[in-house]
């Protein structure tokens, strides 16, 4: 069953991609038309591209790995972190700190940083300070959050980066490629779709178009993360029948 349709991409705008003058020459194969000096995309390869996207992330969410997802632009941010939150994934709408993946060790410690404010804020050893060492400690701290944020939790580096805007993000799909990271991505008609592992053809500046593809996507992982729930409350289940025969075994052996 495909996860979205042509007529949802068409509503949402997907297939409206740059000014022909600034295309990118790589992105041909998802170009269905040219439209008064506008590259139309071809929808029917986004759906079958959103549709293998999705696969695939679904695997990863039901393997337990965390999928990050990227998008800084203005008109992606809060759908990002919407959905992003929705399946307990980490996401980076702030801006991109350079080394977020490359220097992942220092990016720990400015977590464990802001992990330790937290402690000695709750634990009243700040209760003595004055309200200026005070300010700018929740200073640093509010600033450790909207760089980290999300990625607080992040213990390790991601299985995959998810991307809204190649160009824009550059630098964050650039250090997944160095660490052999996937990428999947929406890849306007501007932009160079040969670094990016899962590309989906489509409209990165339009909100609707970005909420439609990422629905999709969110909608995947989710089932991913709820099969591996199954499994394991399968498994559980099996470990507890198994312990429960063995007890009995063990009680009939005795009263021989």
């Amino acid at each position: 069953m495909s996860r979205t349709n042509f007529d949802q991409l068409l509503q949402a705008g997907c297939h409206f991609g740059h000014l022909r003058r600034k295309w990118n020459p790589a992105m041909a194969p998802y170009i269905f038309m040219e439209r008064n000096g506008i590259h139309i995309i071809d929808l029917n390869k986004t759906v079958a591209k959103v549709d293998e996207a999705a696969e695939e992330l679904k695997k990863i969410a039901k393997a337990g790995k965390k999928i990050l997802f990227v998008a800084t632009k203005k008109q992606a941010k809060d759908i990002v972190a919407e959905k992003a939150s929705s399946v307990n994934m980490p996401y980076v709408t702030e801006r991109w700190a350079g080394g977020m993946l490359t220097n992942f060790p220092t990016i720990r410690k400015a977590v464990k940083k802001m992990t330790n404010i937290d402690k000695l804020m709750n634990d009243g050893t700040f209760s003595n300070l004055s309200k200026r060492e005070l300010l700018q400690i929740s200073r640093q701290r509010a600033k450790l959050e909207k760089n980290l944020g999300s990625i607080a939790d992040l213990s390790r580096l991601p299985a995959a980066l998810f991307v809204i805007d190649v160009m824009k993000e550059h630098i964050a799909v650039k250090e997944a490629k160095r660490l052999g990271i996937p990428v999947f991505a929406m890849v306007d008609t501007n932009s160079d779709p040969r670094d990016i592992d899962f590309v989906i053809p489509a409209n990165d500046d339009a909100s609707d178009s970005i909420n439609v593809v990422l629905t999709a996507c969110c909608a995947a992982i989710s089932e991913g993360l709820e099969e591996r729930k199954a499994e394991k409350a399968d498994a559980d289940q099996k470990d507890e029948k198994k312990g429960a025969r063995k007890a009995r075994k063990d009680e009939a052996d005795k009263a021989e």
